[in-house]
């Protein structure tokens, strides 16, 4: 089946809220073997949103709708979609009856306004919604499938869930869809293309690979369509055991995995602990580290160490260390992952130190130039990074590839070790 996403409101145009709902119907739609053909935004007006239906209707199996059922005058989704489908609006009793419920459960008067929300289409079946007011709507037409929903992020996820996608699944013969994804961090997708091309260029037609890139990281998706069954599956596995073979170094993990989690997997199993010493990151990557349940397990703390003096007192890094090579340099960094071990007393710990930007940068180390220093007592590993001229990306590309490089370098100790 295809489908399209329709989504109305004027906030979404204006960028005054951010469009999650088609990400999340997407996501959903695809799992059962849906296959999104457009998403569309328009306004809250008539003749904008009867032609995005009439459009997806034309080219779609079925649509999906979301927003403008609420109860106040720039609502008029309802009214518009009666004019489509040549309905009327009728009070419905039952409707009716559990909007009075709902509103004196919660001690409220049910206004005209929400009285409203009792009206429906005369030719829709009504979707219950026991999260709201505003019901869903499925109207069929010409073999094809409307279903308008509230807007409400909340909201449209329990209809979705609990009433649409079941039924779908239930009524219609639905392909069945595999992804499998292949987490990297520390190369670039034109690189991994490269050394995988052949294997790329051997896929079956009814096996595709999409490259998901973001900041230091690459996601590899493999996605199969074929029959319900495990043929499909282990085709997908042993494809992605050939790329992971031929990627190995920068695999961190598969499916949903984040680095910060495989990281955490990583100390847990050697029963490791690690602390952070930051400068330009500001907290970033603790704030990672700290983001996996269950970190305290593994992570100690971390010292914010932005100025000089504070890197000299609380660090122990040499006044001459940073007049003679700077706080963005190796032997800082260096120096900083001797103090935070020896502070916090930790098997393994991360120091960095960087020109963020905007401003701060040298024709030696313009902005976008971070150090990143990595290890444990006996052995360190430094590497200087030339990133962007912008600070947010710097800082997030620098939590990436610290990560990525103090799980490399765990791997390559704990492995000589065992």
């Amino acid at each position: 089946m295809l489908a399209t996403i329709i989504t109305i409101g004027d906030e979404i145009l204006i960028g005054q809220i951010v469009d999650t709902n088609s990400a999340w119907m997407a996501n959903k739609l695809n799992e059962i073997g849906i296959k999104i053909h457009e998403i569309i935004s328009v306004s809250d007006n008539e003749s904008h949103i009867l032609e995005a239906v009439d459009k997806s209707m034309k080219q779609s199996d079925i649509v999906f709708i979301t927003g403008g059922l609420g109860p106040t005058k720039d609502d008029i989704t309802k009214a518009t979609l009666c004019k489509y489908f040549n309905a009327e609006l009728i009070l419905n009793e039952a409707l009716l009856t559990q909007l009075t419920a709902y509103f004196k459960q919660r001690g409220r008067v049910m206004n005209e306004s929400n009285k409203m929300q009792a009206y429906v289409p005369d030719n829709c079946e009504v979707i219950p919604n026991e999260r709201g007011t505003a019901k869903g709507m499925w109207f069929e037409k010409d073999n094809r499938i409307l279903l308008s929903m509230p807007g409400v992020p909340h909201e449209m996820k329990h209809i979705m869930e609990d009433h649409i996608l079941q039924r779908l699944q239930r009524d219609y013969a639905l392909p069945y869809i595999h992804h499998k994804n292949i987490m990297t961090a520390g190369l670039g997708e034109s690189y991994i293309a490269e050394k995988i091309s052949d294997i790329e260029d051997g896929l079956p037609a009814h096996i595709k690979l999409a490259y998901l890139p973001h900041l230091g990281a690459v996601r590899l998706r493999l996605t199969g369509r074929g029959k319900v069954g495990t043929d499909l599956i282990e085709e997908i596995n042993r494809i992605s055991a050939s790329i992971t073979d031929r990627i190995a170094f920068y695999v961190y993990g598969f499916d949903e995995l984040k680095l910060e989690e495989a990281l955490g997997n990583l100390l847990k199993k050697h029963q490791k602990t690690i602390s952070t010493a930051e400068s330009c990151t500001g907290g970033s990557v603790a704030a990672a580290i700290t983001s996996v349940p269950g970190s305290s397990a593994y992570y100690e703390g971390s010292l914010i160490t932005y100025s000089y003096e504070v890197k000299q007192r609380e660090l122990g890094v040499k006044a001459e260390t940073l007049t003679k090579y700077g706080a963005v340099s190796t032997e800082t960094v260096e120096e900083m992952l001797v103090g935070i071990l020896g502070k916090m007393n930790t098997d393994y710990g991360i120091a960095i130190s960087g020109v963020a930007g905007p401003g701060g940068g040298t024709p030696e180390k313009p902005v976008g130039t971070v150090y990143v220093c990595v290890g444990n007592k006996t052995k360190m590993q430094t590497k200087r990074y030339q990133l962007t001229q912008n600070r947010a990306d710097n800082i997030a590309l620098t939590t990436t590839y610290a990560l990525f490089q103090m799980k490399s370098f765990m791997d390559e100790v704990e492995g000589l070790l065992s």
